[in-house]
């Protein structure tokens, strides 16, 4: 037993010294650790790489189900803001951050150059991780969007509102994500938007005209999404 834990020891020391591990590179939580799906999202997975295979993409929106949603409730707003844009929408329904995060390295950016990514993602972490366990995640998808695409601006969207009121547990969590998220923004390549006030009454009251299940968008509500981000999206696609 000695000489088995001596020499995994030695083997340690050696891939150390070899500086092919390092602490930073070793995943803490799950949230950071790239991981695939099963099912119909692989095959959704799939179509988003023949999609960019295919190139002339200027601008891609990355997350979960609310961003697949411009394909359902908010198909006509983005026909209307995004179908001469050389846009394309890389959200899967019931992504956490890891699953974005295996996407990014398995294809999704493969060969592409967009001018700008849009990001939001997080939310359906908020049930089994800490507010600082989806930061860290959203932390290494920003690092993941960098490194490969390196002319790329990134705007980063705080997680939108959930849950009737500002009590909401998951709420909570996603807002203490923000917090942090917030401060990855340097205003020259990487940047962040807070556009959850604009869904949410005075007192923090989100309502089911605005998130029929206070979560998804409806038509109006990616009215209001489109609209909120539009000066940005302009000017970094050199609009305006």
């Amino acid at each position: 037993m000695k000489l088995v834990k001596l020499c995994s020891l030695a083997l340690l020391a050696l891939v150390l010294a070899a500086g092919a591990l390092r602490a930073e590179d070793v995943p803490a939580h799950d949230a950071v650790k790239p991981v695939p799906r099963d099912g119909g999202w692989m095959k959704r997975h799939e179509s988003f790489n023949q999609r960019v295979a295919e190139g002339n993409v200027d601008l891609i929106f990355i997350g979960d189900s609310i961003t697949q949603g411009w394909e359902g409730a908010g198909k006509d707003v983005w026909a209307e803001y995004y179908g001469k844009r050389n846009a394309v929408n890389l959200g899967i329904g019931g992504d956490r951050t890891q699953h974005v995060l295996w996407r990014l390295q398995n294809g999704n950016l493969k060969n592409i150059k967009p001018k700008l990514a849009v990001l939001m993602i997080g939310t359906n972490n908020s049930g089994s991780n800490s507010s600082e366990q989806i930061a860290d995640g959203v932390k290494a998808i920003v690092a993941q969007l960098r490194h490969d695409l390196p002319e790329t601006k990134v705007l980063i969207l705080a997680i939108f509102p959930r849950g009737p009121d500002a009590n909401d547990a998951k709420r909570k969590v996603n807002e203490g994500a923000n917090a942090i998220i917030a401060k990855l923004a340097d205003g020259k390549t990487v940047f962040y938007q807070d556009i959850g006030p604009n869904f949410v009454d005075a007192q923090g009251n989100l309502s089911r005209d605005v998130m029929p299940d206070l979560l998804h968008l409806n038509k109006a509500s990616y009215e209001t999404w489109a609209k909120s981000i539009e000066p940005t999206v302009a000017k970094i696609l050199g609009e305006k």
